[in-house]
This record gives structure tokens, C-alpha cells and sequence, in this order.
């Protein structure tokens, strides 16, 4: 495995002045001075760790000058290298060194620049410093950097600096930053360093045990040095299911640069009361002081009302249901044909919309304008705060860009609705929220927010988010076999899949049928211009699906381990209209030369290989430290047809059938032979959001079982 590095993930900081040189970042980090240089031994309790972190180190800093601002960053790991394993890990890294970003409406630009420094601390002392420059090479956009002749017992001591520039025209809200202090490796020593000054807002805590951030006396009134440090952390191995901010030690921060007391009121977070406080906990006082100004009823119903008219529906959920479609399609997905579009450069199709077309962008015009619409209908609701259960609980909420907003409709059955995307609906509350404790903002009138208070939101359950698969196997040449699988999916395992499998054309022609809208093209008046701008469009659509047939082929064939050939694929339906609405698919292909062994006058048939890769549990899981965190509970019902050759019959039946079932969730499958047809029926369920860690083994019995039923074989035999 290499080193990947995200800057999304790494970015941190020692420096503030604009333009310095790679040679002065590498003597300012690897100074003369540095306590660390000549750090090389660990722990005896660690002696047997693949590596063991000796010193990490991450700076945030944060500098204005006027209306430039500046925000430089930097990480450094000092690390021993004990197995090969660790070697290898470290033997290359990828990285960019240059980044550009903008924000919308040309507020601010921002230009970036990275640095690297690597140098390698053999046992007796030598160092070798590698020439980034010169050894990195440029691959696909990336710089790939192998690290020659690492071996067992050197020491890697590497560093990521960053730098930021940008003018501000309002205020800007910095990337926040939440991180573990636990690394994959045992961390002997740890020191966080954040600086900042005046009009730099920062919201700053810790959680689960970390130790506080303590601030430094500069001897300078505007200059404000914050210092984490941490001895002895245990490694964690972050493995599969497991919300590392919900129970490992941790630190959260987010800093907001606003240069006067206008622009603080106008900021895009929980503001302290002074640049000179640091906030640590947000209260409710602070919800309600922050959404009571962002949340009012706002927006224009004519198109709306239009819709409504001699339209009569049974309830006022049904009601609720359809304005939301239709606002989905009204406000949102009639814009994508126009974005891809433009995107290809084949016409510029904004203009056509008018000179004010509402597009809603984010979340908070998305509840004002649906405030609006319940207030004139006299529909009773309130506002919605919670934030994603693997940032930890909302009592724990410090950063504002964690939140999530939606109403809640207070129908007899409670209707939660939330910002569009292409495929979200009305009828159940977002994964990420669900089963959690959030904030109600409570609406007078369906006018303003008056008060807070707490809610827990509603949960789903294994039965409600489904995968069913149904999978026809005939034996082609008895050397491989034809398929052809119909799949419906529901609940969270649809949206998922949606995103997965829908392109646009897939559910924006729909949205035009379903609301007799006007297609992009339907404005063009010009017969010539939107002849060849329909031409255009086609071909980019083809080109797209051709493209999209190989990737669900690509998926197929990582489903099965296989190659497969004369692959098709078709959406029966795109599920985009309720809850009960599933996405169905059906797609075919051949499997050539795989899964049938002749033995004589008989074949083996890897039959249980048609339930597609199941998960494996590896010795290095067994021993579980970590509580298991489920995105949702979920189930998995598929359903085997094989047809049986004419003159042949199956045996070894038994095998298939299995039955592991307990409190955590459970794999069950029965076999057995309808006429000419063996029927193969399985399930595997998880029960649960969350299982303590003394639940993993329970877990464990039934992912084995799901596991090696992928493992089983039938025979094939001639009568």
C-alpha cells in the first residue's frame, strides 16, 4: 500500500509569509534547533508494532493584511519503520503541488501552493534527504515520489506544507477541521499548534478524553498561539464500521475571518462573542440566535399555485408529497440538461430560463421557500437541526457546515422533507440523521422560530431498506453460464444504488414527461440552431451511456470476480416518486470458462458464487476493539433459479442450506428442486444502528455464514 495524501485531510501549518521557497519550509521544519532530530528509539511495549510514530506535528496558522488573508498549514511525521510492511507502506507518495479553488459568485479567489520534504534517518545516524524536485514524476495530474532503498529500522521523517492566499470581499469560513489524535501507529508524542489574530473567529474543543487546547502568551495583544499535546496514544486500526469521532479522542475547530462587526453578523457559523474567546460548546440559545435570522417564510408560489390549481388530493400529506416533486423538478432537475450542456461547450442554455429563474442552491432558501408554501396553506411545521451521526451527537455540534436542515411537517404521520438531490423524497429522514437526538426550531403561526427544544428522529429497519435481487442461471457449453438478474431496491439501499446507477438523462426526461415542462431544445426557436444542438446532445448522451455500460460492467465483474461478456443493462424503473416506489433494474451477461469443473461424466457447480462476493473476516478483524457503527439497518434478499439441464439432476443440497440468526442480524438460505429448476433463497439482515464491541462475534457468525455459502458447490450429474 502507498501514501495517498488528501490535502482535504492533511492540510495543517507552521508559516505566514507569502513565497518562501522550498528550502526555507524544509529549515524552518527541520530546524537546527528541533528537539526530535535525533529521535530514534521507542517504547519496549511497541517494539513489535509495525511502526510506531516518534513525533507528529501539525501547525494551522492564520494572517490578514488588509483584505489578504492568508492561511498556511503543515503536518510532519518523524516515524520508525518496523517490519516490512511499513516499508512498504512508505515506499511512494502522491501528492499535488498546486491547487486552485473558487467560490461562487467570484467573492474571493484562492491560490495554493504545496511543498514536500522526505528525508530518510538510517539506525547509525546518516540522514539522506530525497530531492522531491527532481525524483518526483507527474502521473494523470498527481506526482508520484518513490522512496529509494527504505529498509527495516530506518527512520522516515516526512513533512506537507501548504500555503493559501486569497482577498476577501465579505468573510470566509475555513475549511473546518475534525481529526482523531489516534494514527494507525502508536503516536509516542503529539503537538497541535493553531495561530491566530484579530478577526479570526475560532471555534475550537476536544472530545472523548483528548486533552485540552491551551493558549500561549505571545506578548502580543492581537496575536493569539493555541498548543495541543498529546504522550503514548494507542494505535487504532479504523476498521470497517466505526465512526472514529463518535468514541475515539479527538479535536474539532473552525475558524471564520470576518473584518468588522457586519460582516461578523453575516458570518456562516457559531461565532464567539470575541475573537479573544475561544467557543467550545454551542448552546441552544446559540441555535435559536443563528437559524431565527437565516429561517422565515420567503419566496415567490406563482408557479406553485399553478400547479395546485383544480388539483384535489385526499390528505395534506398526499398534497405535501406532490408540491415536493414537483419543486424537485420546478427548482432543481430542470436545470441539469442546461448544465451538461454547457459543460460540453454545445450551446449557452441559461439565458433561455429567463432573467431570474429560481434555482435553489442550498438548504436554507430550499426550507425558507417551503415555509412559505406551508404558511399559505395553513400546514403546521417546524424546522429541523441535527447533524450526521459519525460527527458524534449533536450535543457535541461545533461546527455549522455539520448541520443538516429539514422541515418537519406536522401531518397526522410527520412528513420530514429536505434539500433536494436528484433522487431524494419525503418519506423517510436522510441515513446519515436518522435515530438521532437533533433540535427542533419551533414555528408560531408558520411564521417565525420562537423556541428550541429536543426530538429524537425516526428510525427504519432491516425490512425497510431492501435490496431483492432475483438471478436466472442457465449453463452455457457447460463451461459457463448465462445470467440475467432483475434487482429492486428500497429504502436507503435505493438512494444508494440511485446514485450509483441514474445519470441525468435517466430521470430529467422523466421529471419533463411527468410535468409537461419544455426541454432545453423546445427553446430554441432557430430550426437550424437546434437541430444541430439536439444532434450534439444525442451524441453526448450516447457517448455517456456507452460509457456507463462499461462501468456497471466494471461492477458486474467486480460483483463476481469475473470477467463477463455480453453485458446489458436497463433501468425498469428509476423509484424517484416514494418511498414504495422501488428502482428496478434488469441486466444480463455470460460468464465464460468459470465456476463449472468437469469431473469425469459429472460437473461441480460453484452455485453459491450467484450470491456475489460476500465479506470475509480476516484474522487481523477477529480482535475487535472498536464499537461497530451501521450506516442504517439493512437487508439483502436474493433469490437463485438455476435450470437444471435436460437429463441431468443436482445433488449436495445440504450445503445450502444454513440458518445463523441473533440479536445482531442473521444470514439464512434454504435450496431445493422445483421440476426442472433448483431454487436457491437467501437472506442476511443487520438489526441494528449500533453494537457494543462484546456484539462483534455475534456479527461474525453470520458474515462466516453469508461467506461460505459464496463457497459452496452442487454436482451435476447425468440421471
Amino acid at each position: 500500500m502507498k501514501i495517498k495524501l488528501l490535502w482535504a485531510a492533511l492540510l495543517c501549518n507552521i508559516f505566514f509569509a507569502l513565497g518562501q521557497s522550498a528550502s526555507e519550509v524544509r529549515d524552518e521544519i527541520w530546524s537546527a534547533s528541533d528537539p526530535y532530530k535525533k529521535a530514534n528509539t521507542v517504547p519496549e511495549k511497541w517494539k513489535n508494532e509495525s511502526a510506531v510514530i516518534i513525533y507528529k506535528h501539525e501547525n494551522y496558522d492564520y494572517h490578514k493584511f488588509g483584505i489578504n488573508v492568508t492561511y498556511t498549514s503543515s503536518i510532519r511525521k518523524r516515524i520508525l519503520l518496523l517490519d516490512q510492511a511499513s516499508v512498504k507502506e512508505f515506499s511512494e507518495f502522491s501528492y499535488r503541488d498546486k491547487f486552485y479553488s473558487n467560490k461562487a459568485l467570484g467573492s474571493f479567489w484562492r491560490r495554493g501552493t504545496n511543498f514536500i520534504g522526505v528525508k530518510i534517518v538510517k539506525p547509525d545516524g546518516k540522514e539522506v534527504i530525497i530531492d522531491t524536485d527532481k525524483e518526483a514524476k507527474e502521473v494523470d495530474g498527481e506526482k508520484k515520489l518513490a522512496i529509494p532503498n527504505l529498509e527495516i529500522g530506518d527512520i522516515i521523517d516526512y513533512y506537507f506544507y501548504s500555503v493559501e492566499p486569497f482577498k476577501s470581499v465579505y468573510d470566509y469560513t475555513f475549511e473546518a477541521v475534525e481529526t482523531p489524535l489516534g494514527d494507525v501507529y502508536p503516536t509516542m508524542n503529539l503537538k497541535i499548534n493553531l495561530h491566530t489574530e484579530n478577526d479570526f473567529f475560532l471555534n475550537f474543543n476536544t472530545y472523548n478524553g483528548a486533552p485540552p487546547l491551551n493558549q500561549i502568551d505571545t506578548g502580543k495583544s492581537s496575536d493569539r498561539l493555541f498548543e495541543l499535546k498529546a504522550e503514548n496514544i494507542e494505535k487504532n486500526e479504523f476498521p470497517r464500521w466505526f465512526y472514529p469521532l463518535a468514541e475515539m479522542p479527538c479535536y474539532k475547530f473552525q475558524v471564520i475571518f470576518a473584518r468588522s462587526g457586519k460582516f461578523e453578523k453575516l458570518a456562516d457559523g457559531f461565532l464567539p462573542e470575541s475573537e479573544k474567546i475561544v467557543k467550545k460548546t454551542i448552546s441552544k440559545e446559540d441555535i435559536f440566535e443563528y437559524y431565527n435570522k437565516k429561517f422565515y417564510p420567503d419566496g415567490d408560489l406563482g408557479v406553485v399555485n399553478r400547479f395546485l390549481k383544480e388539483k384535489s388530493f385526499a390528505t395534506e400529506e398526499e398534497k405535501v408529497r406532490e408540491i415536493y416533486y414537483f419543486c424537485r423538478h420546478e427548482f432543481f432537475t430542470r436545470y441539469f440538461e442546461a448544465f451538461v450542456v454547457n459543460e460540453a461547450k454545445i450551446m449557452y442554455p441559461f439565458a433561455y430560463y429567463g432573467t431570474n429563474p429560481i434555482f435553489f442552491r442550498d438548504e436554507v432558501p430550499f426550507v425558507n421557500y417551503f415555509m412559505q408554501f406551508l404558511k399559505k396553506q395553513e400546514i403546521s411545521y417546524d424546522v429541523i437541526i441535527a447533524t450526521p451521526r459519525f460527527n458524534g451527537s449533536i450535543d457535541d455540534l461545533l461546527i455549522q457546515q455539520n448541520v443538516r436542515k429539514l422541515i418537519r411537517v406536522n401531518t397526522p404521520k410527520p412528513i420530514y422533507i429536505e434539500y433536494f438531490n436528484a433522487f431524494s423524497g419525503t418519506d423517510q429522514v436522510n441515513y446519515s440523521i436518522e435515530n438521532s437526538k437533533a433540535y427542533v426550531l419551533e414555528v408560531s403561526k408558520g411564521k417565525r422560530v420562537t423556541d428550541v427544544s429536543n426530538v429524537t428522529l425516526p428510525s427504519s429497519t432491516y425490512k425497510d431498506n431492501v435490496s431483492r435481487i432475483k438471478t436466472t442461471v442457465d449453463l452455457f457449453d457447460f463451461t459457463g453460464y448465462k445470467v440475467q438478474r432483475d434487482a429492486a431496491y428500497f429504502g436507503h439501499l435505493k438512494e444508494s444504488e440511485q446514485d450509483d446507477k441514474l445519470q441525468f438523462y435517466d430521470f430529467v426526461y422523466e421529471d419533463y414527461n411527468r410535468y409537461g415542462t419544455m426541454k432545453l431544445m423546445d427553446y430554441v426557436r432557430k430550426e437550424k440552431d437546434r437541430k444541430q444542438y439536439t444532434n450534439e446532445l444525442d451524441a453526448l448522451i450516447k457517448k455517456l451511456k456507452d460509457k456507463q455500460n462499461e462501468t456497471y460492467k466494471s461492477n458486474v465483474e467486480s460483483e463476481y470476480e469475473v470477467k463477463v461478456d455480453d453485458y446489458t443493462f436497463e433501468i425498469k424503473n428509476t423509484g424517484r416518486y416514494g418511498k414504495d416506489n422501488a428502482l428496478e433494474i434488469h441486466d444480463g451477461f455470460t460468464i465464460a470458462n468459470n465456476y463449472v469443473k468437469k469431473a469425469g461424466d459429472k460437473y461441480l457447480l460453484e452455485i453459491g458464487r450467484f450470491l456475489t462476493s460476500q465479506i470475509e473476516i480476516d484474522k487481523k478483524e477477529i480482535d475487535r476493539k472498536n464499537n461497530i457503527y451501521m450506516s442504517f439497518p439493512r437487508s439483502f434478499e436474493n433469490e437463485i433459479t438455476f435450470n437444471i439441464p435436460e437429463g441431468y439432476s443436482v445433488s449436495g443440497l445440504e450445503k445450502l442450506n444454513k440458518k445463523v440468526e441473533n440479536e445482531t442480524g442473521g444470514f439464512v438460505s434454504t435450496a431445493e428442486v422445483k421440476g426442472n429448476q433448483l431454487v436457491i433463497k437467501t437472506l442476511k439482515y443487520y438489526k441494528n444502528y449500533f453494537e457494543p464491541n462484546a456484539n462483534w462475534n455475534k456479527m461474525i457468525q453470520f458474515l462466516d455464514a453469508a461467506y461460505q455459502f459464496t463457497q459452496e458447490k452442487v454436482l451435476l450429474k447425468k440421471n
